[in-house]
């Protein structure tokens, strides 16, 4: 299936784009998805923590994707 990724910050910058569209297995979850980027973008990996957002709410692992759900990378903010 076709899932639209923004990738924000630091991430942006890794994936080489702040939004693209990848294709991934019809049975992928959010954690599959984790896995995808880490092997896909190793350098991601330095980027302790990030969030996802699905569809523009935060999501857990166990939540499985669906064709055409925009996921969000969103790593930490910092600043003052």
């Amino acid at each position: 299936m076709k899932i639209k990724l923004l990738a924000f910050g630091i991430a942006g910058e890794i994936v080489g784009s702040s939004s693209s569209v990848v294709e991934i297995p019809d049975d992928a979850d959010i954690h599959f998805f984790r896995q995808y980027l880490s092997e896909k973008y190793p350098a991601l990996a330095a980027v302790l923590e990030y969030a996802i957002a699905v569809n523009r709410s935060y999501v857990q692992d166990n939540i499985s994707l669906k064709e055409n759900d925009e996921i969000a990378i969103i790593p930490p903010v910092s600043g003052g």
